[in-house]
């Protein structure tokens, strides 16, 4: 859900915030006050292309930002582009230079306009006039169709996963092939080079410890047996300093309990000499002065490093080397029977995706006939007459094979008698495509809310003056379409309609107004009183009358 946008230095916007709440936000203003303007920025923060054209008169920056609801889906965004999440929200900032350069942050971190549109269909679908982002392309239109019948690709997603990495597999079998026939002397060399030589983990290390204490032996054996002097065996050793101190102080004890801890304390560093002397004498006796192990031990060490220059840092590095020839050439000398079993791999993994893909196109089109029939209606309710068509084409050919299928989604409409049906894009306006879209959303709410498991989609959706050339009974049901939407998805839209205005859970009023010269737009969220007056102000125009706010509180108690 959005929770705030803000905007300053943007167009004629000098500094407004918004704060939104669940259900239907609806903009109201005069013409040219700027309630667009809104859509716009937001618009911008879901990865729209910016202008410098944006930045207000006199400024050198305009910066647009808002507050998102976080969603699983943006926090696994933001994990995959290396930005840390913040609690539950997620903070977009976006600011334009003048000079056409901009600055983009993401949680108050660095991000890029990729980022912004990757987010873009986890928190909102922006439909403003221009439809320029978040325009009702073949992905979203599968996207609505898959909900409305609460299908999943899940199958069709694992089967296609599967498919394409034994694919992989084969293809890189078989490209490469000629190369590894090149290296197979090579990585015969290298595996018998290895296995001869039998390294073990951490070998050298070991080794070398060996080496400095055979290389130092005569060194260490004096050390050793100097300390076991001074410690046990030696005149005036610590052992029999320490002894004769003790039975001195043990007599005391006899005499004065405070000396019974001292001697236990003084009997405890007997023990720990005592056991220093033995673990000192013990090592000089085991010192061997050998040569012919020292050589031993430099030949095994020049081969272990003979292997770490030419393969690997580590010994344990060089193993995983060898393992990995190990196995290249058992690819080589199996080729034929991988290649056979992959091949079989293949066809096998191939008729799943073809089972899994049918099975789903079987089901979108039986959906779609259902949604074409309810939405056609929902479409006519709102001041068109159009015929609707959903086609549901499968290209069975494996290059047009994805994880959602292998259906093209295509909405077609006829918005006059005796045309034909075309693509959304050819024939609807702006604010018929917005129309369009209502319709369509409502149906696949309540589809999705029949079904037994909802699917993702964005959780704001945004209209901009979806009320353009309708009036009466069509602006009330349009109005009443939004309500029902609004009930599981948060609803920004932008209206001059009265008749819609009064459905709204929030009614903000956009205000255009001249101060010291410059014409400033504010943001101001409408209280009841305030909100009856707006209404009533769109019934009648600039002079509220007593009637026009008579209606204006009927209408909205009758939208309630």
């Amino acid at each position: 859900m959005l929770l705030e946008l803000r905007a300053e230095n943007y167009a004629v916007i000098d500094h407004a915030i918004a704060v939104f709440g669940p259900g239907l936000n609806l903009l109201t203003g005069e013409t040219g006050a700027g309630k667009s303007i809104l859509v716009d920025a937001l618009a911008l923060l879901m990865g729209n292309k910016a202008s410098s054209e944006v930045v207000r008169h006199g400024a050198d920056k305009a910066v647009v930002s808002c507050v998102f609801e976080s969603t699983p889906g943006a926090e696994a965004t933001l994990e995959t582009n290396g930005i840390d999440a913040e609690g539950s929200e997620i903070i977009l900032r976006r600011e334009i230079f003048e000079n056409g350069k901009g600055r983009i942050y993401v949680n108050n971190q660095p991000a890029t306009v990729a980022v912004l549109r990757q987010l873009a269909p986890e928190l909102a679908l922006v439909h403003a006039q221009s439809e320029t982002l978040g325009s009702f392309d073949q992905a979203q239109q599968r996207s609505l169709l898959d909900r409305f019948a609460s299908l999943t690709v899940e199958p069709v997603a694992a089967a296609f996963t599967r498919w394409r990495e034994i694919q992989s597999k084969l293809a890189d079998l078989e490209s490469n092939e000629q190369d590894k026939l090149r290296m197979v002397d090579l990585w015969l060399f290298q595996s018998r080079e290895i296995e001869e030589a039998r390294p073990q983990p951490d070998e050298d290390t070991a080794l070398e410890t060996e080496r400095r204490v055979l290389m130092n032996a005569e060194k260490l054996y004096s050390a050793a047996m100097n300390a076991y002097d001074l410690l046990y065996e030696g005149n005036g050793s610590a052992e029999s300093t320490l002894r004769g101190a003790l039975k001195q102080i043990e007599e005391l004890g006899r005499f004065d309990a405070k000396f019974l801890e001292a001697a236990q304390q003084l009997s405890s560093s007997l023990a720990i000499v005592e056991d220093v002397g033995a673990t000192v004498r013990d090592y000089a006796e085991n010192i061997q002065a050998s040569p012919e192990r020292l050589s031993e031990i430099e030949e095994r060490l020049a081969i272990l490093d003979r292997l770490k220059r030419k393969y690997a840092a580590t010994l344990t590095e060089v193993i995983a080397f060898g393992e990995d020839v190990a196995r290249k050439l058992a690819e080589v000398e199996n080729r034929d029977e991988v290649l056979k079993a992959l091949r079989a791999d293949l066809d096998r993994a191939s008729h799943a995706y073809r089972e899994a893909a049918q099975s789903l196109h079987t089901q979108r089109a039986t959906a779609a006939k259902k949604l074409e029939k309810s939405a056609e209606a929902q479409i006519n309710d709102l001041a068109m007459k159009a015929r609707f068509a959903i086609a549901v084409t499968a290209n069975e050919d494996p290059s047009a094979w994805t994880t959602h299928g292998w259906d093209t989604v295509e909405c077609r409409i006829a918005t006059n008698a005796g045309e034909p049906l075309k693509p959304l894009d050819e024939i609807a306006s702006g604010g018929e495509m917005s129309r369009v879209l209502l319709a369509l959303k409502v149906n696949v709410e309540e589809g999705a809310s029949r079904g037994r498991k909802k699917m993702q989609v964005p959780r704001t959706l945004v209209f901009d003056e979806i009320d353009i050339g309708i009036g009466g009974r069509a602006a009330e049901a349009v109005g009443q379409k939004l309500k029902a939407l609004s009930r599981v998805q948060q609803v920004l839209c932008v209206t001059h309609l009265p008749q819609i205005a009064a459905f709204a859970d929030q009614h903000f009023l956009i205000e255009k107004k001249a101060h010291a010269g410059r014409t400033k737009t504010s943001v101001r969220l409408l209280e009841n009183a305030d909100r009856t007056e707006e209404i009533a102000r769109m019934l009648s125009g600039a002079t509220v009358t007593d009637t026009s706010l008579r209606h204006a509180e009927q209408m909205i108690k009758s939208s309630q």
